[in-house]
C-alpha cells in the first residue's frame, strides 16, 4: 500500500539557490493539519484527516490500515459508516426464507434492536455495545427465549456485515459477550379433568379441536390448518403437513414450523360459524377464554370487561398435556419429539424432562427381576 502523510499547513518549494524549502500554505493554522492518504483495494484513494498535534496518530492509523489489508480485515471507511439499521434492512430484503420468517425477523429487529443499536455505524461496533444491548434485552418485559432469538437475529446481521466487508469482526464473537440468560420455567401440564372441562365449555363445533390438541399434540396453527385428507383411516394416523399463518393480516397455508411434516397416531377440518377460516385472535377471545373461565382455570370477568391474560393456559396447554401423557406412559423422548414436530429430541428433553417418571423404581424392578430369575 503506497500511503503517505500530507502536511497541509506547509508545502515544499524550490528556494533561490534551487534547494527545497518549506513554505506556509494558505491553510496554515486552520483546519486539520495532517491527511493520511492511501490507495484502497478498489484502486481509489482514501484518506483521513488529523489535527496539528497528531502526526504520530496519523502514522499509526496508516500502519494499522496497511496491516488490516495484509490480514484481509480491511473495511472501507465509507462502508463502516453504514448504520446497523441501514444494513439490516437490506439484509432482511435479501433473505430467501419463507415470508413469515422474514416478517418475524423484521418485527423483532424493528421493535427491539433498531431503537437500541440501529443508529450505530457498523464500523463503530465494539463488544461493549453488544453487552449493553444484551443487558437491555434482559431488563425488557419479554421472555428469555424471545430475547435470545432477538440476539441471534442481531448476531446474524453482524455476521453478514463481516462477510460483506462492512465490519472487520463480529463483536458478538468476543469472549466477554454472552447471549441473554434464560430462566427455564417448568411446564405444568393440565390434568385430564381440566382438559375435559375446557372441551365441554367450548362450542360444539370446536370441541374436536381440543381432542386434536390433547390427543395428537398439534400446535394451534396446525389444528386450524387441518384438511380432510390429513386423516389416514387406513393407518389410524394424522398427517401434519400444513398450518394456517397470518402474513401481514392475510391468512395463508404454510408448512408446519421448521418444515417438520410428520405422522401422529389418530384424528378434521375446522371452520367458523360462517364456514370461513378460524381466526386465532377471534377464537382465543370469543371461544377459548370463556371455556377456560367455565373450567375454572381463569377468573370470570365482570360484565363489560375482557378476560385476563392467560398465556400459560393457551391452546398450547393441550400440546403439553399430550406430551406429559405419552412420557408418563413410558414413551421414548425420541418418539414424543417426532410426534410433536420438534427440531431434535434434545429440545423435547429440555422442556419435559421433569415430567418423565422417576427411574429409581424402574431400575429397582429391573434388577430385582434379574436376581429373582432361577
Amino acid at each position: 500500500m503506497a500511503g503517505h502523510i500530507q502536511d497541509r499547513w506547509y508545502k515544499t518549494v524550490s528556494g533561490p539557490d534551487g534547494k527545497p524549502v518549506r513554505q506556509k500554505t494558505e491553510r496554515h493554522g486552520t483546519g486539520m493539519r495532517y491527511r493520511a492518504r492511501y490507495v484502497g483495494p478498489d484502486g481509489t484513494e482514501k484518506s483521513r484527516s488529523f489535527p496539528d498535534p497528531q502526526k504520530r496518530q496519523a502514522e499509526e492509523w496508516l500502519a494499522q490500515t496497511e496491516a488490516d489489508m495484509l490480514r484481509g480485515q480491511y473495511v472501507d471507511p465509507k462502508a463502516a459508516r453504514v448504520t446497523f439499521q441501514q444494513y439490516a434492512e437490506r439484509w432482511i430484503a435479501g433473505q430467501t426464507t419463507d415470508p413469515t420468517t422474514r416478517i418475524a425477523v423484521e418485527t423483532r429487529l424493528r421493535l427491539h434492536a433498531f431503537p437500541n443499536i440501529g443508529s450505530r455505524p457498523l464500523g463503530a461496533f465494539r463488544p461493549v455495545h453488544i453487552r449493553e444491548f444484551v443487558r437491555a434485552l434482559e431488563k425488557a418485559p419479554i421472555a428469555g427465549t424471545y430475547a435470545r432469538t432477538i440476539y441471534a437475529n442481531v448476531r446474524a446481521v453482524l455476521s453478514a456485515a463481516v462477510d460483506d466487508g462492512y465490519l472487520a469482526r463480529n463483536p458478538c464473537s468476543a469472549g466477554s459477550v454472552r447471549p441473554p440468560a434464560v430462566c427455564a420455567g417448568r411446564v405444568a401440564p393440565w390434568l385430564p379433568v381440566q382438559v375435559r372441562a375446557v372441551r365441554a365449555a367450548l362450542p360444539e363445533r370446536y370441541r374436536a379441536m381440543a381432542d386434536v390438541g390433547s390427543g395428537c399434540g398439534l400446535r394451534q396453527g396446525e389444528i386450524i390448518g387441518l384438511t380432510e385428507d390429513a386423516v389416514r383411516f387406513d393407518s389410524d394416523t394424522l398427517r401434519v403437513v400444513t398450518q394456517v399463518k397470518l402474513i401481514r393480516g392475510v391468512a395463508v397455508f404454510a408448512p408446519p414450523k421448521g418444515n417438520k411434516e410428520r405422522d401422529v397416531p389418530l384424528p378434521l377440518l375446522f371452520t367458523n360459524s360462517a364456514r370461513g377460516i378460524v381466526w386465532r385472535s377471534n377464537f382465543n377471545i370469543q371461544e377459548w377464554k370463556p371455556a377456560l373461565a367455565a373450567a375454572g382455570l381463569i377468573p370470570t370477568p365482570e360484565a363489560g370487561h375482557p378476560h385476563a391474560s392467560a398465556r400459560e393456559h393457551g391452546m398450547h396447554a393441550l400440546r403439553h398435556f399430550y406430551a406429559s401423557v405419552l412420557l408418563d406412559a413410558g414413551e421414548s423422548v425420541k418418539t414424543v419429539s417426532e410426534y410433536l414436530g420438534h427440531s431434535d429430541p434434545a429440545l423435547t428433553l429440555r422442556m419435559y424432562a421433569h415430567l418423565m417418571p422417576e427411574s429409581d423404581e424402574r431400575a429397582r424392578r429391573a434388577v430385582d427381576s434379574v436376581f429373582r430369575t432361577p
